[in-house]
């Protein structure tokens, strides 16, 4: 009569020895994996888009009012909370909460794995997946932007789904959809172990519900119709890519190539196991396919899009190797950590121009303005606010919402008249409440410069003077009579 509950103590004691062990060097891998974005006050446009609107939002600005993008709120309001605890100066509080993303990734999936087939594919699933979700060019992979905060809550949401916490599940895809629209992918998965449930009606309720109360208070929590709009009806034009169909098409090559090469060693075992057997994954390759979908999704194909296939990828090679001999493991990790080492090494060392050029135009804005000062950037460098500690002018951080050369075309659809609706009237009311002292037109030769946009070309003619050019940027200041 005593043995009886000795074996559910030693089953609680294997699984707390199991995850003592695994938890640490899990979050030591992710730590060394995202050390290089520590070493760069930022790494890209949407980490400085991101952290205006964060600066904004904290002195009382209000998400799709006063500052706008194409996103939920999630990732803003993350932002925001940081700044709140630790200041606005720097983004490496930011960069710990993506070091706490990815690892909570990492466990996520390894507790998958790891109730699906055993402790050794636990641990094999989460050191994959932190190898390879830096396989990328570092300024996507070491960005905090929003598809690291993505992947936790894609996880969750298979994670609850696969116990049958429907829930739970629901408020997961949730999350994902309000860090970025794509993350709602995940919810094609999470349908299929539904249906394979066989509980349907009862568990989409509760599916449905996890989903829809937390976007119905975060639409609440904004305003309701610009949230509809900034997040779903507003990127016609911006979902486009006619006219720059060789340039996307390009990156997008590009970057599936640099994902292809980080998962070097899992892609033949993958292959091999799809010749020889069926790794009996219905629900991952679903999840792998709806996340395409999220990358090709708008014709963008930009690095950090292709973040999104790294957990189901990781979770697949696991399913994969357990098929072949046991000796193949080690070659795979081994294979993994080399090219794992190659993109650190490209995070380390590589130069990034474009962060050298926001600084001097930094610098520069703040010697010629003061603290009250509104500031215009005409570009595609929010960061430089950021930088410069000045106020932006108008809603609009980017010329790109009012030009459409937002998502990196080439091609003709780049002007005023293709900017996101109603856009011009609202930018001139603003010009006319809070002429900006200066105005820094960033263009250099873009499809979106001055002489190419007639209303602006209008303002800098009748009200303002050019005082001096800065790393190809033009400065104007405004005329006595402006």
């Amino acid at each position: 009569m005593l043995a009886a509950p000795l074996a559910p103590a030693r089953t609680v004691v294997t699984r707390t020895a199991y995850w003592t062990r695994l938890l640490p060097a899990l979050a030591a891998l992710a730590c060394i994996t995202r050390a290089p974005s520590f070493v760069r006050p930022l790494w890209n446009p949407d980490e400085g888009y991101l952290a205006v609107q964060a600066r904004l939002l904290a002195h009382g600005g209000h998400l799709y009012e006063t500052v706008v993008d194409r996103k939920p709120p999630l990732v803003p309001w993350l932002y925001e909370a940081a700044f709140a605890v630790c200041g606005s100066g720097s983004l490496t509080p930011v960069r710990v909460l993506a070091v706490l993303a990815q690892t909570l990734t990492a466990v996520l999936l390894a507790s998958l794995a790891r109730r699906r087939w055993g402790d050794t594919a636990g641990r094999t699933t989460g050191v994959l997946y932190l190898l390879i979700s830096v396989g990328l060019n570092p300024e996507d992979a070491q960005a905090a932007t929003f598809e690291v905060f993505i992947l936790p809550a894609t996880a969750a949401a298979l994670w609850c789904a696969d116990r049958g916490r429907w829930g739970a599940a629901g408020a997961a895809v949730a999350c994902a959809f309000l860090a970025k629209q794509t993350g709602g992918a995940v919810l094609l998965p999470v349908v299929w172990l539904l249906h394979r449930a066989g509980t349907p009606c009862a568990g989409a309720l509760r599916l449905g519900a996890g989903f829809a109360v937390p976007v119905l208070c975060a639409a609440l929590a904004t305003d309701p119709a610009g949230f509809l709009f900034w997040t779903v009806t507003g990127s016609a034009a911006y979902a486009s890519f006619t006219g720059s169909e060789l340039h996307v098409l390009g990156r997008g090559v590009a970057n599936a190539v640099l994902l292809a090469v980080a998962c070097a060693g899992l892609i033949p075992p993958v292959v091999r196991s799809l010749r020889t057997a069926r790794t009996g994954a219905a629900d991952l390759w679903l999840w792998l396919a709806s996340s395409v979908v999220a990358v090709t999704l708008g014709f963008h194909f930009f690095g950090h899009y292709y973040l999104q296939l790294t957990p189901p990828a990781a979770l697949l090679a696991t399913a994969a190797l357990r098929t072949l001999p046991r000796e193949r493991l080690p070659g795979a990790v081994f294979t993994s950590a080399c090219c794992c080492a190659l993109f650190l090494a490209w995070g380390l060392l590589a130069p990034r121009p474009e962060l050298t050029h926001a600084q001097r135009l930094a610098a520069a804005l703040a010697q010629r303005t003061a603290p009250a000062d509104r500031v215009l950037v005409w570009g595609m460098h929010p960061e430089t606010y950021w930088l410069a500690h000045r106020t932006p002018a108008t809603r609009y951080l980017t010329a790109g919402l009012l030009t459409n050369y937002s998502g990196g075309r080439d091609g003709p659809q780049v002007g005023e008249k293709y900017a996101v609706e109603g856009a011009w009237p609202v930018f001139r009311a603003e010009l006319a409440a809070h002429a900006p002292a200066l105005v820094v037109d960033d263009s250099r030769g873009e499809p979106y410069a001055p002489d190419r946009v007639p209303s602006l070309r209008r303002l800098l003619a009748a009200r303002y003077e050019e005082v001096g050019r800065v790393d190809g940027a033009v400065f104007y200041a405004r005329t006595p009579h402006g």
